[in-house]
C-alpha cells in the first residue's frame, strides 16, 4: 500500500470542517477537487474513508484512523519546521486566546512557563469569559484562538467562511452523587436513584449532555437549581440536594467530601475543540500557538476511577 501524503491534507480537513464544502473553502480550492483527492486516497488505501449522508460527509472508521495519521504527520512536520528556523526567523508576537475555565487552568496555563523557555518571542494573552462573550470577541477580532465546549454527540455545526474548528481532546462524563448513594455494583438506573438533576447554565454543553440523558430516561427526572461553577455544583451534591453531570476535566484537582464520582454507560463525552480564523493578522505566531496547543491536550488522559 503506497500513500501519497500529500493527499492527506484533504482528508484532514474533511475530519476538522464536517464536509467537503467546508473543508473546500477551507483549502481554497473547489469541492470536486477534494471529492477526487479523497477518491484517489480510498483508491491507494483500498478501503472507504468517507460517507455521505443527507447532513454532509463523515469519516469511516478507517476514515478516522487515517485522519489521526495525518494529525501526527502534521505534527512532526511543524516541529521539523521549527527545528529548521533560525531563531530571529521564528514568529513573534502576542496570540490572544479565549477559553473557560477547566481548560485554562488544567491544560493551557500549565505549560506557559515551558512555552516561555523554548519561544521567547511568543506571548499569550489570557481571556476567560463565557461562550457567548468568546464567541462575539473572535468575531469582532478580539481574540486569536478560542476554545470551546461542545457535547460530543451533538450534530456537527457549520462554521462561518474562513472558520476552522480543530478537535483537542474529548473526555467522559461523570455522574456526581452524594456519597452513599450506590449501595450495590448492579447497573445503575437513573430514574430509580430518586434524586433530582442539578441545573446547569442553559447555553453550555453541560446542559446539552443533561437534556440528551434525560430525553434517554424518559424526561422523567426533575431538574432543580442552577449552577455555573463545578464547585457550586459538588457543594449542592454534597448536601444531598440532587445528582449532576460534569466533565472529567473540571473534576480535575478538587476534593469535595460527601460525593462520588461514577462511571455510567451511555453519558457520552464532552469534546472540547479549538476555532480561529484562517489567515488573519499574524497567521505564523498564531499557527505556532495553536500547534502547542494541540499538543498540550492530546497530552492529558484520565485515570479510572
Amino acid at each position: 500500500m503506497e500513500i501519497d501524503p500529500r493527499r492527506l491534507r484533504f482528508l484532514l480537513a474533511v475530519a476538522r470542517s464536517g464536509g467537503v464544502l467546508a473543508a473546500a473553502d477551507d483549502l481554497r480550492v473547489t469541492p470536486s477537487a477534494v471529492s477526487q483527492q479523497l477518491a484517489r486516497l480510498e483508491a491507494e488505501v483500498g478501503r472507504p474513508l468517507v460517507r455521505r449522508t443527507s447532513t454532509g460527509t463523515v469519516l469511516t472508521d478507517d476514515g478516522l484512523a487515517l485522519a489521526e495519521a495525518a494529525e501526527d504527520v502534521e505534527k512532526v512536520l511543524t516541529e521539523a519546521r521549527a527545528r529548521l528556523v533560525d531563531d530571529e526567523d521564528e514568529p513573534g508576537g502576542t496570540v490572544r486566546v479565549g477559553g473557560f475555565h477547566s481548560f485554562l487552568s488544567q491544560v493551557l496555563l500549565p505549560q506557559i512557563p515551558a512555552w516561555r523557555e523554548r519561544h521567547p518571542r511568543l506571548h499569550f494573552e489570557i481571556v476567560e469569559s463565557a461562550e457567548e462573550e468568546t464567541l462575539r470577541k473572535l468575531r469582532a477580532g478580539e481574540l486569536d484562538i478560542v476554545i470551546l465546549e461542545i457535547d460530543a454527540e451533538q450534530t456537527t455545526r457549520k462554521l462561518p467562511a474562513r472558520l476552522t474548528e480543530t478537535p483537542l481532546l474529548d473526555e467522559p462524563w461523570k455522574l456526581v452523587v452524594p456519597a452513599g448513594t450506590i449501595t450495590t455494583e448492579d447497573s445503575i438506573d437513573l430514574v430509580r436513584l430518586g434524586l433530582p438533576w442539578l441545573g446547569v447554565d442553559p447555553d453550555g454543553a453541560g446542559a446539552s449532555a443533561l437534556e440528551r440523558v434525560r430525553r434517554s430516561t424518559g424526561s422523567a427526572i426533575p431538574t432543580v437549581h442552577r449552577y455555573t461553577e463545578t464547585r457550586s455544583a459538588l457543594a449542592l451534591v454534597a448536601a444531598g440536594e440532587g445528582m449532576a453531570l460534569l466533565p472529567s476535566l473540571a473534576l480535575e484537582g478538587i476534593m469535595q467530601e460527601g460525593v462520588e464520582t461514577l462511571d455510567v454507560p451511555g453519558l457520552g463525552q464532552r469534546r472540547i475543540v479549538l476555532r480561529r480564523h484562517e489567515g488573519r493578522g499574524v497567521a505564523k505566531v498564531v499557527d505556532l500557538a495553536a500547534s502547542l496547543i494541540r499538543d498540550a491536550a492530546s497530552a492529558v488522559s484520565f485515570g479510572v476511577d
